[in-house]
């Protein structure tokens, strides 16, 4: 590949496409946008059957890194990689798994191979892993984004997060309180550690504050997620119970898919909801877009999970906003940052499906505030997550020089 002068930026993703990690394509496409170049190396196969048509519009060429499944194949993969890179990492290597290891030198191969000058994983786990030691092999900085489930799930090892935080290029995390979370717990490893926050592209998301009432059928709620724990969706369920218990008569619909989906739908069963609350599926940005800008009300009943998982900041939920829907969601981790109550929407606490129902209520019956706090809702989205300011903020962190194409030292 001829030398160049422009950064090209290679994304190591456990799973790509994933259908339920828009915000990773959203910022892909930003940073195309303005020019910079991307190279998309994926772990894993994807699992997913349906997929966004936003993946269209990625020009990155895509790389599924295979992982070896033999041990002839494991020492042809650690022989492809170059000598003196894996030489030189090779006592790390062996403290890694042989899938990491075996991925991290082909990524390494391929990013020199590519002109990968800056190598960025989403998630601290296996993905960093790999971003990490294939950075030490091919003499590439390396930076990546942590997430709420790397920062708050049980499984989390500080050792091993406050390494990578401690010998990334930069690291970037999405809300201020993960930044003040990790720099609270890991203040020698977080000094390059930076907020840069989900972007939207806010042109698929057009603010709809006027929606037409109708008056014979209930009022529509809206919840959207993967059917896990963290969503809290058997909150909704609940809450819509003690709503029909009140005389007030609303529909849910939860789109999304997961491992609950039984268990919801088994819960809606029994307490005898059928009639009002129906699981759709995973549903494509533009047909989200479509409800969001047609249903009434928005619901985001997180909890913290059993295992400590939460959710950070969902995408969703800020689309929702932007959307110019009243949106009614669970105090965890940084929703507070958006969600401020009585200004941008209806902030309750988590695991209250009683608070929850109130706010629903309220919701629904204060039409005239609708349209005050959707449209600071959508002015607060604007001015914080649009996605060209995303990406103009992680593409100052990447560094402009072309590093030494010899092996050792990430940054």
């Amino acid at each position: 590949m001829p030398e160049s002068t422009t950064p090209v930026v290679g994304y190591v993703l456990k799973m790509y496409p994933r259908f339920s990690e828009t915000f990773v394509v959203s910022e892909i496409l930003a940073r195309e946008a303005q020019g910079e170049q991307i190279v998309i190396f994926s772990l894993r196969p994807t699992t997913d059957s349906r997929f966004h048509p936003e993946l269209a519009r990625v020009q990155a060429p895509v790389i599924h890194v295979p992982r070896p499944s033999s041990a002839t194949r494991l020492w042809d993969a650690l022989s492809s990689g170059p000598a003196s890179g894996v030489a030189a990492a090779w006592e790390e290597l062996r403290r890694h798994s042989h899938d990491d290891a075996a991925q991290a030198v082909a990524v390494a191969r391929l990013a020199r191979e590519h002109g990968v000058t800056h190598l960025h994983a989403h998630f601290a786990s296996v993905a960093t892993t790999v971003a990490r030691l294939a950075g030490r092999i091919a003499g590439l900085p390396y930076s990546f984004t942590a997430h709420a489930k790397d920062i708050f799930h049980q499984d989390v090892d500080p050792t091993d997060l406050e390494a990578k935080l401690a010998d990334a290029h930069h690291a970037i995390t999405i809300s201020e309180y993960n930044l003040a979370d990790l720099r609270r717990r890991f203040p020698q490893a977080t000094g390059t550690l930076h907020l840069v926050r989900n972007g939207l592209e806010l042109e698929r998301f057009p603010f709809t504050p006027d929606r037409p009432q109708a008056t014979d059928v209930p009022p529509r709620l809206l919840a959207v997620g993967r059917l896990v724990e963290k969503k809290g969706f058997r909150l909704l369920i609940e809450a819509v119970d003690v709503l029909r218990s009140r005389d007030l008569d609303v529909s849910a619909d939860i789109a999304g898919d997961g491992p609950l989906a039984e268990e919801l739908a088994a819960e809606i069963t029994l307490r005898g909801l059928d009639d009002r609350i129906r699981l759709l599926g995973p549903l494509t940005q533009a047909e989200l877009s479509k409800r969001l800008g047609t249903d009434d009300v928005f619901v985001a009943p997180f909890v913290v999970g059993t295992d400590g998982n939460a959710d950070g900041l969902p995408t969703v939920l800020l689309e929702a906003m932007a959307r110019g829907i009243r949106c009614v969601a669970a105090d965890v981790t940084a929703v507070g940052e958006v969600v401020v109550p009585g200004e941008t929407g209806w902030l309750v606490p988590s695991d209250d499906a009683p608070a929850l129902a109130d706010a629903i209520q309220e919701a629904v019956a204060e039409a005239s505030a609708e349209g005050q706090m959707v449209r600071r809702a959508r002015a607060l989205v604007e001015e914080l997550f649009a996605s060209r300011r995303q990406a103009a903020a992680l593409r100052a962190l990447v560094p402009v020089e072309r590093p030494s194409v010899s092996a050792g030292g990430a940054r």
